[in-house]
């Protein structure tokens, strides 16, 4: 069996009324290794020699163009799946921080072909996994703590 780790954000941004939307990326299907397309955060495998925060850093740069993460302190949440890509059984771990962003024009990378900047329950309803919606409630309820 194949282990991975990737790591990630829940990220979003105040706008004018002080209201918060988060961020999700569209993952067409067949790329990212899934069958079918999907909304979800920003994410990327942790590379060699690299923590877990400069990973975000990085995808978030790569993926939309944002360079102005603010990370809320005391929130880390991990999930841990199993997925098969060309019939091979792959143990993943994802953890996930929660950042705020000035940013609201995104570019994105080649990786996503759309973005959407949703308030809570809408973009909660657009996310396509269950493990990732756990995360995005545990996320939300640590912002309004």
């Amino acid at each position: 069996m194949k282990f991975e780790k990737s790591a990630g954000a829940i990220i979003f941004r105040r706008n004018r009324q002080g209201e918060i939307n988060f961020l999700l990326l569209h993952y067409p299907s067949m790329s990212h290794r899934s069958k079918r397309d999907y909304w979800d955060f920003v994410k990327g495998h942790v590379e060699k020699g690299e923590n877990e925060i400069a990973t975000v850093r990085r995808e978030a740069e790569e993926e939309t163009g944002i360079r102005d993460l603010e990370f809320i302190p005391g929130f880390r949440a991990k999930m841990t799946y199993f997925f098969r890509h060309k019939s091979e059984l792959i143990l993943k771990t994802a953890v996930f921080y929660l950042a705020q962003t000035q940013t609201k024009t995104i570019t994105l990378s080649g990786e996503h072909d759309d973005f959407i900047w949703l308030p809570r329950q809408k973009a909660r309803e657009m996310l396509a996994f269950e493990n990732a919606k756990k995360i995005f409630k545990t996320a939300g309820d640590f912002l309004v703590k």
